[in-house]
């Protein structure tokens, strides 16, 4: 099973300066002292939590929100933002609301993104089998997991979490398609069956995310060419494409493959 990073971690660059030592975690779930098991899945191999108190924790006034909502012209409207604790650093969370259809999408930000300075960024498409079950036929959970404790260990970046499951397609047809791939096919050919293209994904909504958190340019990680091509068209400065691959198991192996030679993504290969 890959653990999407294979170099050594210091769990103390993780700490939040004044706050309390909770617990520290390893690959298992580890119970807290209630008796719960906390919600998340710890993909580094020591990592440390903390108490968050309630005074850190802050919200917007409503002036404020009013100033940042209904831009004209704008795809996304923006609706609220919070404090979000996570195994890798309390990053804060900014959530969104397409105006075309309702759709709720978030950006995750960490120190300051608007100094001009170049963010490391990851632009990450909702996968609910990935991200959230854990499945093993795809890289997307571990890629999210891994972009995370990237931009905790840098102490500054952003990813932009967009709900476009399965490359677009919606979570039904996506797993339509994967029953095709169970039946010989590949991600590719399992789209087209049913009647779309390779890839549904876009990437415009990105442009309101980071003109509200004042990001100018980014370090992208990514292997996907589209995705840079894309972005740069939209007129986000792209100013270095960061190498986001991680590790394929015996259940990806043939979808990784078909990224690389039928999607042109930029991976690498043992051959």
């Amino acid at each position: 099973m890959c653990h999407g990073h294979s170099g050594e971690i210091s769990p103390e660059k993780h700490l939040v300066p004044g706050l309390k030592k909770w617990s520290e975690l390893g690959y298992h779930y580890q119970v807290a002292p209630d008796g719960a098991k906390p919600h998340f899945f710890v993909a580094a191999e020591t990592l440390i939590m903390q108490s968050i108190p309630d005074a850190a924790l802050a919200s917007e006034s409503d002036s404020t929100l009013a100033a940042q909502q209904a831009k004209p012209g704008a795809l996304l409207d923006y609706v609220s933002s919070s404090r979000l604790p996570t195994p890798w650093a309390v990053f804060q969370i900014h959530v969104f609301v397409e105006r075309s259809n309702q759709k709720e999408h978030v950006l995750l930000t960490l120190g300051d993104v608007a100094n001009g300075e170049p963010v490391l960024a990851r632009v990450h498409s909702e996968c609910l089998t990935g991200d959230a079950l854990f499945s093993l036929r795809c890289d997307c959970g571990p890629q999210l997991q891994l972009a995370l404790e990237r931009i905790a260990k840098e102490g500054r970046g952003a990813l932009m979490y967009l709900r476009q499951e399965g490359r677009g397609i919606g979570l039904v047809n996506k797993i339509r398609a994967y029953n095709l791939q169970d039946q010989g096919a590949d991600t590719v050919e399992a789209n087209e069956k049913l009647g779309f293209p390779a890839d549904m994904r876009r990437y415009d909504i990105c442009k309101d995310m980071l003109g509200h958190a004042g990001i100018q340019r980014l370090r992208l990680m990514t292997n996907n060419p589209r995705k840079v091509k894309t972005l740069q068209e939209l007129g986000i400065e792209v100013v270095e494409r960061v190498p986001h691959q991680i590790e394929g198991n015996p259940f990806n192996e043939s979808y990784l493959n078909t990224k690389r030679l039928r999607l042109g993504h930029w991976l690498e290969t043992d051959e």
